[in-house]
């Protein structure tokens, strides 16, 4: 089940994120990543799919951020052990939902020679994104 994110869930943000920084280069310690997660989270623009564990710890199965102004898909991950299950699809979904219908939205994702950026541009190849610049 897709829930917004609370404040209360950020340290479980952080650890997905250390997850995914070889993909995407340091974010945890970086005080920007740390302010616009905590602005997406109050803002209700933080989308995850969370489980507690049986000691009580969130862990976040899956996570999305969204932008409003432009529309654009700004973060999104799946923990190494959640994926292959559409947990991604499923949080992409949601946040198109989130956007007018016929308004435009964007997202910027892995380079098409990048082998491990397949996955994402997959995803959202088949959501109905198309590349708008070559990439080299």
């Amino acid at each position: 089940m897709i829930q917004i994110s609370m404040p209360g869930d950020f340290d479980a943000w952080l650890t997905l994120a250390g997850e995914v920084e070889h993909l995407f280069g340091p974010m945890c310690e970086v005080h920007e990543f740390q302010n616009a997660l905590k602005s997406a989270i109050s803002e209700s623009r933080a989308f995850c799919v969370k489980k507690v564990s049986s000691g009580g710890q969130t862990f976040l199965e899956g996570g999305i951020l969204i932008s409003r102004s432009p529309n654009a898909i700004a973060w999104l991950a799946v923990s190494a052990s959640s994926r292959g299950r559409g947990i991604g699809s499923f949080l992409l979904s949601h946040a198109l939902s989130c956007f007018p219908e016929k308004d435009p939205v964007y997202v910027q994702t892995f380079a098409s020679g990048c082998k491990e950026g397949m996955p994402a541009r997959h995803l959202y190849r088949k959501a109905g994104f198309i590349d708008l610049e070559p990439r080299n």
